[in-house]
């Protein structure tokens, strides 16, 4: 289209010039006619003809030439910005000749259509992503929902079972003895209890899974952690006579919420507990750290007693509410301690894991240590 219009711009200003010659030639004839010119007098007369006639068809095509230049230029610069708007690019701009004509005109308002359209798509594909943004959250709310509703009914159907049996035979004297009575009623409030832990434990989990949880991440000593959590569970121990070694005395500062690390650390070490089993005559748990000062970690291992852990569910126990007890003794716990570590260690992009070692089995997980740990 442009190599047309410079085509015809060009190919009209040579018709001109042909029509000027022809001027000159009809010129010529009428003097020849009114003068009665001789032979001799017309050579020089074409002579001269020539010599203007030549001189003025070399001006005029440099003339046509600058001409055609000047205004095709523009256009085809113009052109090529909307071309490239029409794709979507819009990082050429059409620089102004200052001449304040119709293409300065013209380039002035593409480059205000080349700015407005970039910002309209730009605040689209903004409004775009963060519609997707919504849809994905709402999705996941959805999903959310439905794994909640699903969780809940299949864990609460054992204990639901269980208060009512209880309370039908509190309602209907089933045992008139006081002692019967007081154990129904410690048994109905027992499984209450586990409800409310399960249902406040499930809730922690599906919103570590589905939901953008922030961290309350400070500096604290992980050493005092551990030691609370095994003097917590000091009565137990005692009663199952386990042994924990746990000799690390200097404290490690470590960066990361310490209401999450303690669910990790008490989940791990009561799975210990439940696990133990004795071997050389002794039940023991062992918890122990290592620093890496290369990769700024620090290892936490808990160690206990006992048979390994089959290779088909070494994988499955960090699925919620896996048991690896078949029998699935109410006793055993309610399958979410080790999803919940997996969904807090997850969130954390730390390593965390299980191994059969020699005499037992050793669950870890890292944490980033901090700056007060190298210094200590």
């Amino acid at each position: 289209m442009l190599k047309s219009v410079k085509s015809k711009l060009f190919l009209t200003l040579c018709i001109l010039v042909v029509l000027t010659v022809c001027f000159v030639m009809l010129a010529t004839a009428i003097y020849i006619k009114l003068t009665d010119a001789t032979i001799p007098d017309l050579f020089d007369y074409f002579r001269f003809l020539e010599i203007i006639g030549t001189v003025s068809i070399f001006c005029g095509g440099v003339a046509i030439w600058v001409i055609t230049e000047r205004f095709t230029k523009p256009v085809e610069k113009l052109n090529e910005i909307a071309q490239n708007i029409a794709k979507l690019d819009f990082s050429q701009k059409y620089e102004l000749l200052g001449t304040n004509d119709e293409f300065d005109n013209l380039g002035k308002n593409i480059n205000e259509l080349s700015f407005e359209l970039k910002n309209t798509i730009g605040k689209m594909r903004k409004d775009n992503i963060d519609l997707e943004k919504d849809i994905e959250k709402k999705s996941k709310i959805d999903e959310m929902r439905k794994q909640f509703i699903s969780d809940v009914s299949h864990e609460l159907k054992t204990p639901i079972s269980l208060i009512q049996g209880y309370a039908e035979g509190l309602v209907e004297n089933v045992n008139t003895d006081e002692e019967n009575k007081n154990f129904y009623a410690n048994v109905i409030l027992d499984e209450a209890n586990k409800m409310d832990k399960l249902v406040k434990r499930l809730l922690e989990l599906v919103k570590l899974e589905y939901e953008d949880r922030n961290f309350n991440d400070q500096n604290f000593d992980i050493v005092e952690l551990i030691r609370e959590v095994i003097r917590i569970s000091k009565v137990k121990l005692d009663d199952e006579n386990i042994e924990v070694i746990f000799d690390e005395q200097e404290p490690i500062y470590v960066f990361a919420d310490d209401f999450y690390i303690e669910q990790v650390v008490s989940n791990y070490f009561t799975n210990a507990i439940k696990n133990v089993k004795e071997v050389n005559s002794k039940k023991q748990i062992k918890i122990s750290t290592q620093k890496s000062d290369e990769q700024g970690k620090v290892r936490i291992s808990i160690f206990n007693t006992g048979e390994h852990i089959s290779e088909e569910n070494i994988n499955r126990i960090w699925n919620r509410f896996y048991k690896v007890d078949s029998a699935r003794n109410r006793d055993s716990g309610n399958g979410i301690g080790l999803a919940l570590v997996k969904a807090i260690m997850t969130k954390y992009n730390n390593n965390y894991g299980v191994n059969n070692v020699e005499n037992g089995v050793e669950f870890y997980f890292e944490l980033n240590y901090s700056i007060m740990s190298a210094e200590m």
